[in-house]
């Protein structure tokens, strides 16, 4: 086990190093940021004692080696738009996206899952028929879709919920949560559901295809020949061995909710780390854009990290290779 993690490990910190050479030669072509940062009348002279102040006039491989250097001590520089400490940018940000990244992670767990363990258990039911072109219309409608017709029906004719923003939040140190106030919650329900749906269908759908593919195997007729109850055989064997493959998805899927929060954030003007770097785009702000992508590599690394353990404690079949493996 311990060798396995560290094999992890180093596959990792290469994983990280690649990302962060590919996003920082891809923003290095992607604008001169002097030009963000100072008006058209600025003089020449000012503008390369800038780009010599902000080392933009040094080789690429060595600005790539100071970058990985600053990144490696969690140091990103300043931001090009702002002069402001990316870290101190990312912080402020975080919690807005993490929040909105956990309530949708666990509205796709605790509606999918059910969803599909039911669909997976009577399938010719008329619900289960609802259920999938419920998860069709998820799979099929872009996340940008579904949040402004979520705010048409909820925010605009109804009136119900809030169509933008965070509402009222608490802060406490350099964290502000939407969890401590009524608005705050409301504020979260339609950019979590818009965020979380699309997650929520492949969940629904892995765990259905599960599901009827365990209940035609033989243990389950051996479970039913020896007078199990169905609640013991459908939750207490067949739905236990659907979570693996679960555990794979949904692993994967919460690094994807943080990866690409940016649509939801900026139908909902939510200001998160997605929102923060699509204003780096357009400014051509390349510590924060650099830094984003490492975050989120890292976030992948580690999600990865944590899924492969999970396996070991959940499939026995791999704890007992790792044991076979282990006596060799």
């Amino acid at each position: 086990m311990l060798a396995f993690i560290l094999r992890r490990l180093i596959q990792s910190v290469a994983v990280l190093l690649a990302v962060g050479l590919v996003s920082f030669s891809l923003f290095s072509y992607v604008g001169d940021p002097i030009n963000g940062m100072v008006g058209q009348d600025t003089p020449a002279s000012e503008r390369e004692a800038l780009k010599e102040k902000l080392g933009l006039n040094d080789p690429a491989p060595v600005q790539f080696l100071h970058f990985i250097g600053n990144a490696a001590r969690g140091q990103f520089g300043l931001s090009y738009r702002t002069s402001e400490p990316v870290n101190r940018l990312i912080l402020e940000r975080m919690p807005a996206t993490l929040e909105l990244s956990f309530c949708a992670a666990l509205f796709a767990l605790f509606v999918g899952i059910p969803m599909g363990v039911y669909s997976g258990l009577y399938p010719k039911h008329w619900s289960s028929r609802m259920f999938q072109a419920v998860s069709l219309v998820g799979i099929s409608l872009p996340t940008f879709v579904i949040g402004i017709l979520l705010i048409l029906v909820f925010a605009v004719l109804l009136r119900w919920l809030p169509s933008f923003g965070r509402g009222e939040t608490s802060t406490f140190g350099w964290w502000t949560t939407n969890f401590t106030s009524w608005k705050g919650l409301q504020a979260l329900i339609l950019p979590s559901i818009t965020l979380g749906l699309f997650q929520l269908t492949l969940i629904m759908r892995l765990v259905r295809s599960e599901m009827l593919e365990v209940m035609r195997t033989d243990y389950i007729k051996f479970a039913r020949a020896r007078g199990l109850s169905n609640r013991a055989i459908n939750f207490g064997h067949a739905l236990k061995n659907t979570l693996v493959p679960v555990i794979t998805v949904t692993g994967l899927q919460l690094g994807s909710l943080i990866a690409f929060a940016l649509v939801t954030e900026t139908v909902f003007a939510w200001p998160g780390v997605g929102q923060l770097f699509i204003q780096s785009v357009q400014f051509a702000d390349i510590p924060v854009m650099a830094a984003y992508l490492l975050l989120i590599g890292l976030l992948f690394v580690v999600i990865n990290l944590v899924v492969d353990i999970l396996y070991f404690v959940v499939d026995p079949r791999l704890r007992g290779l790792g044991a076979r493996a282990a006596g060799h």
